[in-house]
């Protein structure tokens, strides 16, 4: 499956974006989905993610609280709800799949997950 990521832009400290990640085929219920970003010259870091199945969500602490990772089960979409925006919240957002998670708790490595899509930038400046 191919992940199309969208709805990166610029927004002043405070605002809001929401991210959308469009599969180019179904998604399967035992799949787990996700978000990382990269902001410059930093390692990529996990975000957040869900499991496609029951939409059982977990959060990286930094974005807790502002943050909300949801799914359109019709639309092979997983959406990113992203409030109260800081300047540290910029960086490229990267969907992730994982397609294969046999069970196990949504994880935060981006080395478990099969496939990336091609990011959106997002950037927080006044």
């Amino acid at each position: 499956v191919q992940l199309q990521a969208s709805g990166g832009g610029l927004v002043q400290p405070g605002g809001s974006l929401r991210l959308s990640c469009a599969a180019s085929g179904p998604i399967f219920s035992n799949w787990h989905m996700g978000w990382f970003r990269q902001a410059p010259g930093k390692e990529r870091e996990f975000v957040a993610a869900l499991t496609w199945r029951e939409g059982r969500s977990y959060y990286t602490d930094s974005v807790k609280g502002r943050v909300t990772i949801s799914r359109d089960n019709a639309k092979n979409t997983v959406y990113l709800q992203m409030n109260s925006l800081k300047p540290e919240d910029t960086g490229v957002y990267y969907c992730v799949v994982r397609q294969n998670p046999n069970k196990t708790p949504l994880a935060t490595s981006g080395a478990l997950y099969d496939q990336w899509g091609q990011g959106t930038q997002v950037t927080v400046s006044s």
